[in-house]
C-alpha cells in the first residue's frame, strides 16, 4: 500500500515545491520511492499552472535537488487519499485543519518544523517570497533539516504497515 504526502504552503511556487522535492531525494536514498509518493500543493491557487519561483529552482539546483514542478491548489477531497499533509507554517496549518470534514482528517495535517528536533519555538518556515536569495538558502536548510525527522516517522509508518 502506497504511503501519500502533500506538502501545502500559500502558492506552491516557493515553499512546498522545495519541500517536495528535498523529501523525494530523501525517500529514494532510503529506497522508499516505491512506497511513498510525494506532492505538494498550495491553500490559494492564484500560481495554479505555474512553475516554481525562479529562486526556488535555482537554489534547488544548486543543491542537487530536481526543480520540476507545477503549482495547483489544494482540494478537500484529497484528505481522502492522502496519510499526512504537511503545513509549512502555521498559517496553513490552521487553513488545512479548517478544510478538513472529519477530525481524522484534520489529524494529518502537521507542521514540517515539528520533525525537527532541532528547531526552537517558532516551528513556521518563513516565507521567502518578498525576499532575496538568502531567504530562500534559509527555507531549504530548514526543509533539509526537517526532512530527515519526517523521513524517520514515514518510515516507521510504512514499514509498520508491512508487519
Amino acid at each position: 500500500m502506497t504511503y501519500r504526502v502533500c506538502f501545502v504552503c500559500t502558492g506552491n511556487i516557493c515553499r512546498s515545491p522545495m519541500a517536495e522535492s528535498v523529501f523525494r531525494a530523501r525517500i529514494e536514498e532510503a529506497g522508499l520511492d516505491d512506497r511513498i509518493e510525494v506532492d505538494s500543493a498550495g491553500t490559494g491557487g492564484w500560481h495554479e499552472g505555474d512553475g516554481a519561483d525562479p529562486r526556488t529552482v535555482a537554489v534547488l539546483e544548486e543543491n542537487g535537488y530536481d526543480s520540476d514542478h507545477v503549482a495547483r491548489q489544494f482540494q478537500p477531497s484529497w484528505f481522502s487519499r492522502l496519510d499526512l499533509v504537511i503545513a509549512l507554517d502555521s498559517g496553513h496549518l490552521k487553513a488545512l485543519r479548517r478544510l478538513a470534514s472529519t477530525p481524522e482528517d484534520a489529524a494529518k495535517v502537521r507542521l514540517l518544523r515539528s520533525y525537527d528536533p532541532a528547531a526552537d519555538g517558532d516551528l513556521d518556515v518563513p516565507d521567502p517570497y518578498y525576499g532575496g536569495m538568502d531567504g530562500f538558502e534559509e527555507c531549504l536548510e530548514m526543509v533539509e533539516a526537517a526532512s530527515l525527522g519526517l523521513l524517520a516517522a514515514v518510515r516507521d509508518t510504512v514499514e509498520g504497515r508491512a508487519a
